[in-house]
């Protein structure tokens, strides 16, 4: 395994129409392997986003006809880069949709997928509101996943609130864990980058943020500001400008040896009981 490699977050600004951002993400993946990225990710809802769930639910391809799969496995092949598709929404047998990530090797093989486990379920202080859960079918499983550089953990935007999984990926190997995200803006105006950084500190890995940016149909706006974070909790690469494009940035493992080597938090875990104190009667 290699102990460095070119990673590029590609940004995106999703419409309605699923071939329109296919063509848009393929744009800036080509631009981000000519400038030398070997593995690019791209951010959650990379396929579409709708203004309601019903109309999610009714453009949504079944798995077996999604035309990105076909597409970024062409292009993985034809550029002989790793491409991991943040996220693209597919009908389950239940007539609900999965929140789907898809990594692809330099070959063109799907290696791994992952279903978002942590739905957006909220109401934000600013009237905006998400139920993910109405429409979305939960993942139940972690990924951890090899690559030609070291292990990459799967996560996709909410779950980055669940501290407890980042570490569960590290403790099984992760030294990457890529987030790619939809987050609001009151949201990421606030928390995007803290809590990026928190998750990298935590685990002493590189944390690899793809995200959406600005507006979408029906008005939704989303953050951007797509990052990548070092296992010390510093910001290598931001992509400030709200506009789809991309950023690169070429990270060396050793810095996640270094990081854990000075604070081996990963190691130091303990098993506890709760005390429980007793009724004021």
């Amino acid at each position: 395994m290699s102990v460095s490699v070119t990673v590029s977050c590609v940004q995106l600004n999703s419409s309605e129409h699923i071939e329109e951002n296919l063509e848009q993400a393929a744009v800036h993946i080509r631009e981000a392997a000519a400038a030398g990225a070997e593995f690019i990710t791209t951010p959650e809802n990379t396929d579409f986003i709708r203004k309601t769930p019903e109309l999610t639910l009714e453009t949504a391809p079944l798995v077996g006809e999604h035309p990105g799969l076909p597409a970024f496995s062409f292009l993985a092949k034809e550029l002989s880069v790793w491409i991991l598709v943040g996220s693209m929404k597919v009908k389950l047998d239940n007539g609900k949709l999965a929140n789907r990530s898809f990594l692809f090797s330099d070959t063109g093989q799907l290696m791994a997928s992952y279903d978002k486990m942590h739905l957006f379920d909220v109401d934000l202080p600013n009237g905006e509101s998400h139920q993910e859960s109405a429409i979305m079918q939960p993942g139940e499983k972690a990924v951890v996943v090899n690559t030609p550089w070291k292990k990459l953990g799967l996560s996709i935007c909410y779950d980055i609130r669940f501290p407890y999984l980042f570490r569960d990926l590290a403790k099984n190997g992760a030294e990457m864990i890529a987030l790619p995200s939809a987050f609001t803006v009151p949201t990421g105006r606030d928390h995007w980058e803290t809590l990026l950084r928190a998750r990298a500190i935590e685990t002493g890995s590189f944390i690899i943020a793809p995200a959406q940016c600005g507006i979408h149909e029906g008005g939704r706006e989303t953050y951007g500001h797509s990052m990548i974070v070092g296992p010390w909790g510093q910001v290598l690469a931001e992509k400030t400008e709200r506009s789809s494009g991309y950023i690169l940035r070429k990270i060396s493992f050793l810095d996640v040896t270094k990081a854990r080597a000075a604070i081996p938090s990963l190691q130091h875990g303990r098993s506890y009981e709760f005390y429980k104190s007793k009724d004021l009667n």
